[in-house]
């Protein structure tokens, strides 16, 4: 069979929905002095040959923390990112639902090749890369508004990034269900985020890459996507400083992380990452 016959088929059965069932969530830390150099390589390679140009990823978009984007982060220790204001680029990128082990197949192979091709840039350290499923969505405005399948293709001008950790996977399961019934909805209502994400990190493959580390908290751990029409800094104090306390008993905010979009093709706020 040739390789367009093969793709023939693949397309011919199996899921094809615009659901974002799955999320790939990386941030990253270029090395001191190669932050440019990794921008580019990131921008006019490894987003598409790397991400996008991949089968069932269908969106992505990539975010950057400048330095004062990265002081407002909470809490000053951090099981997420030592120190806390590690990881100023982060990249989140949509994969349809119920196509995640025929994708990860693919990643784990193109990542292979890539850095067999070095096309693969180590100066950078991976803060927090996980895939992850997708759990709920919490609209602000109800059924009005972009859909969290547009969400990394809409014009939001910035993210807001939180993990938190929780003790077990039944305490986990009651976070979830209390964040998604009353506190999610109570802090959108009137606020600059129009929805919220949440995801579960599921455990990355045995052959990844070995300088991905292994997903921790596959059981604990909840990834949350805050999707602003403003930008974070003009509304973090009123709104979003408070958002460490959002598990209140349930669990531990183990990170909180302001983000704007790049502006692709640019090397736009890289000298003001540090």
């Amino acid at each position: 069979m040739s390789d367009a016959d093969a793709y023939g088929e693949l397309a011919a059965t199996g899921p094809y929905g615009v659901r974002p069932g799955h999320a790939l969530i990386t941030m990253v830390e270029p090395h001191p002095g190669h932050e440019y150099a990794y921008n580019r390589w990131y921008e006019d390679d490894h987003y598409y040959a790397g991400a996008m140009a991949m089968p069932w990823m269908f969106a992505g978009r990539r975010w950057v923390a400048t330095r004062d984007l990265q002081e407002l982060r909470v809490p000053e220790k951090s099981a997420v990112a030592q120190p806390v204001t590690a990881g100023c680029y982060l990249s989140t990128y949509w994969i349809t639902e119920g196509r995640y082990d025929a994708h990860m197949k693919w990643t784990v192979g193109i990542n292979k090749r890539l850095n067999r091709d070095a096309r693969v840039y180590h100066d950078r350290t991976h803060v927090f890369t996980s895939f992850q499923d997708h759990e709920t969505t919490v609209y602000r405005d109800g059924a009005a508004g972009p859909r969290d399948f547009h969400a990394l293709d809409h014009p939001y001008a910035g993210l807001i990034l939180q993990v938190v950790d929780c003790a077990g996977p039944k305490e986990r399961a009651a976070l979830l269900e209390r964040l998604a019934a009353r506190e999610l909805p109570r802090r959108l209502a009137g606020s600059p985020a129009a929805m919220v994400t949440v995801f579960r990190p599921t455990p990355l493959p045995g052959d990844r890459m070995t300088y991905v580390k292994q997903v921790e908290g596959v059981d604990t751990r909840l990834t949350l996507l805050w999707f602003l029409e403003a930008d974070p800094r003009d509304c973090w104090a009123a709104r979003f400083a408070d958002l460490g306390a959002l598990a209140g008993d349930a669990g531990r905010v183990e990170l909180v992380a302001p983000f704007v979009p790049t502006v692709p093709g640019t090397d736009r706020y890289v000298d003001l990452l540090r």
